[in-house]
């Protein structure tokens, strides 16, 4: 297999997903809106991604495991997501709200 980014070094894809992971970790730490919060783990789980796949394209290009690594990543997001907002909208509907700080409570 061929590296397809050779130009553009494996600093770079680093710094990138440090930023990414940064703003989402920042994001889930300011927000109060659970939605909102959602969208930083997100964030934070794409940086994650971009490191496996940057560091599996430099390292060992025959081998796919970064690759691998990001699709499941891909994929639990993906079921985390499906799960938060059923679980966000069980309790806006509820409560009325979507603030964590709100919702102090499991038991209602």
């Amino acid at each position: 297999m061929e590296v397809v980014s050779a130009d553009v070094p494996l600093e770079h894809y680093l710094v990138l997903s440090g930023m990414l992971f940064t703003i989402g970790a920042y994001g889930v730490l300011a927000r109060r809106n659970a939605v909102l919060i959602l969208m930083s783990v997100e964030l934070m789980l794409n940086a994650v991604s971009i490191n496996m796949v940057a560091f599996a394209v430099y390292t060992a290009p025959s081998l796919f495991t970064g690759i691998i690594f990001a699709i499941f990543i891909i994929a639990i997001a993906a079921a985390e997501v499906g799960l938060a907002l059923a679980i966000v909208l069980r309790v806006f509907r509820n409560r009325g709200t979507a603030n964590v700080d709100e919702i102090n409570a499991l038991k209602w």
